[in-house]
């Protein structure tokens, strides 16, 4: 026998050798996590995959073993590294969206899947995984109600999507053995109930004195929808006066739900009675539409406005275009509209968001012309306004907390084409139980 086919046939049995040793680590590892056991299972694993690995099958099942744990940025970090160089690994693409989903990272689900969606047409299952991952978006999510030019805040429902199912069919089975979900079940409490405290300020560069705002809120989810009684404080032109108001949002169905407001006061820096309602539509392709209006009383005079909006979700982000139409009886018909852009973060409560308006609108906040409060004239007066918002949970509490951060740039109501501008700055606080 040459040298030459000496060193093959021994390089051969110990590549042979190491193979094995590596199947029998994997299988090894596979097996205790199948048990339960993941501290062993992820200290084999972690082995199996160092020192630059490129065993995939070893890689994926760490990750599962971290989500199937509740260790779901671990997961993450894990599917990450494979789907960056095997595209088209499936099972892995399906396991990293179901554990965005048991972390309730729904925005970020649905990036996923529509990353994957690029590498793998019209896969089946990730296309279930998506549309489970929108319902929860939108079930939890609700719209921008979007009242002209006041910085109303999105109410959020509690709803929580209910993962039991994905979750069984996911993790692993041994004969003899519960399965990993029973073990390490998914679970989070669900609020019915919450209180939202909210103060803002806004300050003008002429002529007004600074402006201010406070809200108490009650949200409460019942069986026929969410409803929310609100009281509304403001400090205006040194008159105080207080509006009551009612939202409900009535859900018919997954695809179709509503939004109702009715606003009362005697203050003459409110409207008399103001009304709104928008019926919402969820589309294929995460696009949701509604339509509506709005009416305002005044003493002597109404107005009355058509409304209307689009919106899309899109990986973390959700884009709602909204309309405002006004016919008048001069026979000239004012528009205004308001973009809304938000990047969810790991939640649906949790987002940064931006809130561009511009047009003509009716001058709710009720403003001077000389010395006479604007209560009974009702103005139209062009103005451009800029917004920004912050809302973040507790780390150790599901309270929410929201910090906004606005401008105005808007028309004189008693000089046309000149403008004043104004700064403005908010905080909520809501707490859930």
């Amino acid at each position: 026998m040459s040298f030459k086919t000496t060193y093959l046939l021994l390089f051969w049995g110990f590549a042979g050798i190491l193979a094995n040793g590596q199947d029998v680590g994997y299988n090894e590892a596979r097996n205790l996590a199948y048990g339960g056991d993941y501290i062993a299972a992820n200290t084999m694993l972690t082995k199996l995959v160092g020192n630059g690995s490129k065993d995939k099958a070893a890689r994926s099942l760490l990750a599962s073993t971290y989500s199937w744990n509740g260790e779901y940025d671990k997961a993450r970090d894990e599917f990450n590294i494979i789907v960056s160089s095997d595209r088209e690994n499936r099972d892995v693409w399906i396991a990293a969206i179901k554990n965005e989903l048991y972390a309730k990272n729904n925005a970020t689900a649905i990036g996923l899947a529509n990353k994957a969606l690029v590498y793998l047409d019209n896969d089946a299952e990730v296309e279930r995984l998506k549309k489970l991952a929108e319902k929860g978006i939108t079930d939890t999510a609700y719209p921008e109600s979007g009242w002209f030019n006041q910085d109303d805040s999105v109410e959020v429902k509690n709803e929580i999507v209910d993962l039991t199912e994905v979750k069984a069919a996911e993790t692993p089975k041994l004969e003899g053995l519960d399965t990993l979900a029973a073990k390490t079940p998914v679970t989070e409490e669900v609020f019915k109930n919450k209180v939202s405290v909210r103060n803002s300020a806004t300050v003008y560069d002429t002529r007004y004195d600074p402006m201010f705002y406070s809200s108490i809120s009650y949200n409460r989810q019942t069986l026929a929808g969410t409803l929310i009684p609100r009281i509304n404080y403001s400090n205006r032109l040194e008159t105080n006066g207080v509006q009551y108001e009612l939202d409900f949002y009535p859900k018919f169905s997954n695809r179709f739900y509503a939004y109702l407001n009715y606003g009362l006061s005697n203050a003459s820096i409110y409207p008399k009675h103001k009304f709104g309602g928008d019926l919402y539509a969820n589309l294929p392709g995460a696009f949701e539409f509604s339509a509506g209006g709005r009416y305002i009383s005044y003493d002597n005079t109404n107005v009355s406005v058509i409304t209307n909006s689009l919106g899309h979700y899109r990986g973390n982000y959700y884009i709602s275009l909204r309309s405002y139409i006004t016919p008048m009886p001069d026979n000239l018909t004012r528009f205004s509209g308001n973009l809304l852009v938000r990047k969810y973060l790991k939640d649906a409560e949790n987002y940064l968001g931006l809130n561009l308006g511009m047009g003509y609108s009716p001058e709710l906040r009720q403003l001077t012309s000389g010395d006479e409060l604007l209560a009974e004239t009702l103005l139209y007066v062009e103005s451009q306004r800029l917004s920004l918002e912050y809302q973040f949970t507790g780390k150790n509490n599901p309270n929410i907390y929201r910090a906004n951060l606005g401008a105005t740039r808007q028309e004189l109501a008693f000089a046309s084409g000149q403008f004043f501008y104004g700064v403005s700055a908010g905080i909520t606080y809501e707490v859930k139980f």
